[in-house]
């Protein structure tokens, strides 16, 4: 019968275990502790990762933000200190020279980089709140969780309509919130001018790009009517496709308009980019390098571990010198004894890394539990892939065989003889 299958291995096993109940217990804490990490710091590096997911959720992360500045070089007759400015035309133009941009929306706003944000009133009260002409294809790169109506459309541009979509906050001022009044079809006065509700939004509380519930947006073509401004647009957001090298598009973009505007090409300050994709990516390969981190920290500690419980069991192999003796002169094979030992250190191992695993998993459970509702901090739902914890497992009872094999080897080399003379 296979020696698994038989009560007396387990029995043994027990008994051994029982008689050496400290060394066993600080021997399991290593294995234990071990995958104690690997789960926690794995399923925390995923918490993190899915609360950046969930922060730039509906945000286009392969986005470049471009505006105009002052030149700092000369060039063709111009002088430095040169104000540049961004026009619709100019969109047509990057859109044609450069073919990896999916596609570009342009806004103009009041209340934002510094800017004083315009009045509006309604029902006796006012406020000041931030106020941007945008358009339709704006709600591709901020997507707004709309809670009534909807956002702009192509209609409400080509019209000059008076609409605007408000946020959150702006509708708790001037509507009746704890009744869920709805706004759609009312008016509010912005600038002296009257504009009916057709949608309103809602952001999330953590910080990230779509945070401000105190805007109210209008068509670009209306904006720029109000405020007299043309064709100028403050910046634009760019959205590459999504094969494109987002570095290289905002080169190109810079390369273009500065050719435009007969800017130097070595004029690095007469227009400002923010490349959203690009610190998209490092926090991407900082999430990343946590998880490898985790894997390698883990895993390490989970060799000590496995190297602490062969050193164990040599020493329990050197106390049961005489046991071994008798076991072999009643005709147990040197197969039967090294397998037993193998069997120990399986079972050491495995249960050690199974009590690690659960308190992990507890661990998880109450990190999950008390940041349910901290929207302020990036965290959401850690977990851990279960494949890769059973892989974890596997080698870890692999490398408990392959450790396990030295103690074996000393037991099955101790002659009956000479362990029935020990003391």
């Amino acid at each position: 019968m296979n020696i698994i299958f038989r009560k007396d291995t387990w029995q043994e096993i027990y008994y051994s275990l029982k008689n050496n109940k400290l060394r066993t217990f600080l021997t399991m804490i290593g294995v234990g502790w071990g995958m104690f990490l690997y789960v926690s710091l794995l399923g925390a590096a995923k918490g993190m990762e899915n609360g950046f997911d969930k922060l730039f959720s509906g945000f286009a992360t392969n986005s470049i933000f471009l505006w105009a500045q002052n030149t700092s070089i000369p060039y063709n007759g111009f002088p430095k200190g040169r104000q540049m400015s961004l026009h619709l035309p100019d969109m047509d133009l990057l859109e044609r020279k450069i073919p990896q941009i999916d596609y570009i929306s342009p806004q103009n706003s009041r209340g934002s980089f510094g800017n004083p944000g315009e009045q509006m009133s309604r029902n006796g009260k006012t406020a000041v709140y931030t106020l941007t002409g945008d358009y339709p294809v704006g709600n591709k790169i901020s997507e707004k969780k709309l809670i009534f109506g909807r956002y702009l459309n192509d209609a409400d541009i080509s019209g000059n309509k008076n609409v605007t979509v408000i946020g959150e906050g702006i509708y708790k001022n001037f509507f009746d919130a704890k009744k869920n009044e709805n706004p759609i079809g009312k008016s509010i006065n912005i600038k002296g001018i009257f504009f009916n509700v057709i949608g309103v939004y809602k952001v999330a509380k953590a910080g990230g790009p779509n945070n401000n519930d105190t805007t109210a947006f209008i068509p670009l073509s209306t904006f720029t009517k109000m405020f007299n401004d043309g064709d100028r647009v403050d910046f634009f957001a760019i959205v590459s496709k999504p094969d494109a090298d987002l570095a290289i598009v905002e080169d190109q973009a810079k390369d273009e308009l500065k050719s435009k505007n007969s800017v130097s090409p070595e004029d690095t300050n007469a227009f400002g980019t923010f490349n959203l994709g690009k610190m998209f990516e490092k926090m991407t390969g900082f999430l990343t390098g946590m998880q490898l981190l985790t894997i390698i920290v883990g895993t390490l500690t989970i060799i000590a571990g496995v190297i602490a419980i062969s050193n164990i069991l040599l020493i329990t192999v050197k106390e049961r010198t005489k046991e071994i003796g008798i076991r072999r002169a009643l005709g147990a094979k040197p197969s039967e004894v090294r397998n037993q030992i193998l069997l120990e250190s399986v079972v050491i191992t495995l249960v050690s890394g199974l009590i690690g695993f659960m308190f992990g998993i507890i661990l998880l459970m109450i990190i999950d539990i008390s940041t349910k509702n901290q929207d302020a901090f990036p965290f959401y739902n850690p977990t851990v892939n279960y494949g890769d914890v059973f892989s974890a497992m596997g080698v870890m009872i692999l490398l408990g065989l392959i450790i396990g094999m030295i103690p074996a080897q000393r037991a099955v080399k101790i002659r009956p003889i000479e362990a029935l003379r020990s003391e």
